[in-house]
């Protein structure tokens, strides 16, 4: 009986605590964060743009700077 009372609190408590930290987002906000996967590749950013219709705000990836490439250590 004391284990289904422990499980229940636990359980509540996880619910109490995600509903805190979710508390101060917006609709918009949690849209964004979604997306954050897609922002390194401008190509799947494109090509989740055209699936969903949602804006990708995409960063291109970082070229290599020259003599960087092929460190002997």
């Amino acid at each position: 009986m004391i284990e289904i009372a422990l499980n229940l609190l636990g359980v509540s408590g996880l619910w109490l605590a995600v509903e805190y930290c979710l508390k101060h987002q917006t609709a918009e906000s949690l849209e964004d964060a979604s997306l954050i996967p897609f922002a390194d590749d401008p190509e799947v950013a494109r090509r989740v743009e055209l699936a969903t219709g949602k804006t990708v705000k995409a960063v291109a990836p970082e070229e290599a700077k020259p003599g960087w490439g092929n460190l002997e250590v």
